[in-house]
């Protein structure tokens, strides 16, 4: 028997985990951050924003550098965080790194009338990506546009790309909703009125137009809008489980102004522990073949203990 929902009866979340799970991964401290690691689950600890960024930003020159007409390949990058961004664009600039053969993937967009936005949203995730990053490259050593994969409503080509590309980071960061991308627990209706999808049916679920969650709008309200909502969109199209299980490694990245301290001890917890549940995407990625990431800033990582403020 599943908790009762704290935070929205309409739809499943993390309160609806087993108490003595949540309480658990409470208990991590940053001194014990590393145990949790296991095969397959890496941890690092930053203890600069500087290194931080600049660690974030060396994934996209990693993947980039390993493209030939041969082997293309690239990276999936997130809007959130995006402060790597400007670096990734200074580095290919300074060291002069061509791009003819790397591939970009954008994790997601948002959905207005039934279109994915433009570059002329302002809370645009393409335009994001463009105005950080690819648009201050140095021309002659930009990717062709076209391999620039930027989710549109209908994400079918989008999806494909993935089969004849390698991808080779899936980077990310984590929502309050314990979300990589928009990947979201879903609504309490239909055929999960009573119970949440399966592990393995949410892991079937390739790009997508998808609902989100109101912990979702209210985060992208908070971290990209001063909080007006009402700009929000409440409907986005996003890369899938089925997407990111063709990565080579997924490296996910909390500053501590994305998710909580609880919300980042959480996710760590049940991936090591593999403890798999829909209501907590994130840790699906605990069944994830390859190499999963997990990077902090000790800073950001914060306590789970009574401050009254």
């Amino acid at each position: 028997m599943r908790a009762l929902i704290k935070i929205s009866p309409e739809w499943w979340d993390y309160t609806t985990l087993d108490r003595s799970i949540l309480d658990d991964a409470a208990k991590i401290t940053i001194d014990t951050l590393k145990s949790y690691e296991r095969p397959g689950f890496k941890i690092n600890i930053y203890d600069t924003l500087q290194e931080f960024y600049c660690a974030e930003a060396l994934e996209y020159i990693n993947a980039w550098k390993q493209a030939t007409a041969d082997n293309p390949c690239g990276i999936c990058g997130p809007i959130g965080p995006t402060e790597q961004l400007p670096i990734v664009a200074q580095m290919v600039n300074e060291f002069g790194i061509s791009l003819k053969n790397a591939h970009f993937w954008g994790m997601d967009e948002w959905m207005v009338d039934g279109k994915a936005v433009d570059c002329n949203f302002p809370l645009g995730f393409q335009k994001a990506d463009m105005d950080m990053c690819f648009n201050r490259i140095d021309p002659k050593l930009r990717m062709p546009v076209e391999n620039l994969h930027f989710p549109t409503e209908d994400p079918t080509e989008y999806s494909k790309s993935y089969d004849q590309i390698r991808c080779v980071t899936m980077q990310g960061g984590q929502g309050e909703t314990k979300h990589w991308a928009f990947n979201d627990p879903v609504k309490r209706e239909g055929k999960y009125k009573d119970n949440p999808p399966t592990p393995e049916e949410y892991c079937a679920m390739g790009a997508r137009v998808v609902e989100l969650h109101p912990i979702t709008l209210i985060q992208n309200a908070r971290t990209s809008g001063g909080g007006t909502v009402q700009n929000v969109p409440s409907s986005a199209v996003s890369v899938g489980p089925r997407e990111t299980w063709k990565a080579e490694r997924v490296s996910i990245w909390h500053p501590g102004h994305h998710d909580n301290p609880f919300g980042q001890r959480l996710t760590t917890f049940m991936i090591s522990k593999k403890i798999a549940d829909s209501c907590v995407p994130m840790s699906l990625l605990s069944n994830h073949p390859g190499e999963i990431v997990f990077n902090f800033f000790r800073g950001g990582f914060g306590v789970c203990e009574v401050e009254m403020h």
